[in-house]
């Protein structure tokens, strides 16, 4: 029975991934700095308390299970941290993720590592071009560098182990029934926090249900058998989720409150980015740049369509 080690493994993401590895087969060893119930007591998982910055933890981990699977989730938004990104987590996660690549690629047991990074790496177009896995890389904001960093890491280090397979996940913002932070951030003003809609919200926005991100996830781990899966994947839903879906969505299922309808058009939008970023911006994961807010722009999420079905959306989610 192959053992799989999920750092962050009961934040949002993590707990999920460590279900479905129970599920399939795997022990599972969940490593974050609180235990969640979500798979407490299950046959073959073992948490162990483990903070990002424990390197002595984490080498124990390693010395005392046999891992065949790295899947790095910790120091993530939406799993571990918050939406707001600090220069300390940036710097922790850096220390974090050099540790772990080296560690792991220095045992003899290790075959693959899988790191979720996101779609925030890239230098979103002002087209409506489908953004592919070799498109410009631009890192405005501070989760995008602390994402970015991770993945040149873990790319130097798999240069010395090239039998390791290595899959980096960019990542649409994630969501379930329950996690709506990220789909009502795209309905709020940040301005003053109202939530709005402008025209009849046929604009829309690339999220990924956390099923389909944990589908990819447990498709790669089971099914890539070759180096040629190896790489940089975009994992999302199939299509975008509008905001008139998100909405209808919210009222549905949860509460929402007043929404105010603006003129489509984007006049006050373009007007209102004229006077640039600002600090949060930079720092707020989920800050919403009024100015792109109906771009449209699309992951091309082929390469991982040829693994795993995307079937999650707003309107089937659990």
């Amino acid at each position: 029975m192959p053992t799989a080690l999920v750092t962050g493994g009961c934040g949002l993401i993590g707990k999920h991934i460590c279900s479905g590895l129970l599920k399939k087969g795997y022990k599972v060893v969940a490593a974050d700095v609180e235990e969640s119930n979500y798979n407490t007591g299950k046959l073959n998982y073992n948490f162990v308390e483990c903070k990002p910055s424990d390197k002595n933890t984490l080498a124990d981990i390693f010395e005392n299970y046999e891992i065949n699977v790295l899947i790095h989730a910790a120091c993530t938004v939406d799993n571990d941290l918050g939406p707001i990104i600090t220069e300390k987590e940036m710097n922790e996660s850096k220390q974090c993720d050099k540790f772990i690549y080296r560690y792991a690629m220095t045992t003899d047991s290790v075959e693959k590592v899988i790191l979720i990074s996101t779609d925030q790496v890239y230098d979103f177009p002002k087209t409506r071009e489908p953004i592919r896995e070799d498109a410009d890389i631009k890192t405005n904001t501070n989760y995008a560098v602390m994402k970015y960093e991770a993945e040149k890491s873990l790319i130097a280090e798999m240069k010395h182990h090239k039998n390791i397979m290595v899959c980096i996940t960019r990542v649409a913002p994630v969501y379930s029934f329950n996690f709506v932070d990220n789909l009502v951030a795209k309905i709020t003003d940040p301005k003053d926090g109202t939530k709005f809609v402008s025209g009849k919200g046929q604009y829309g926005f690339h999220f990924c249900c956390v099923h389909n991100l944990v589908d990819f996830i447990l498709c790669f781990v089971k099914n890539a058998d070759d180096m040629q899966y190896a790489g940089i994947y975009n994992v999302s839903d199939k299509l975008l989720t509008t905001a008139a879906d998100i909405i209808s969505f919210m009222r549905e299922n949860h509460s929402l409150g007043t929404v105010l309808q603006r003129s489509g058009g984007g006049t006050i939008t373009k007007i209102k980015g004229l006077f640039g970023g600002n600090k949060e911006e930079k720092t707020n994961y989920r800050y919403l740049d009024l100015n792109k807010l109906e771009n449209n722009n699309m992951l091309d999420n082929t390469k991982a369509s040829k693994l795993a079905n995307f079937r999650w959306d707003i309107h089937n989610t659990k």
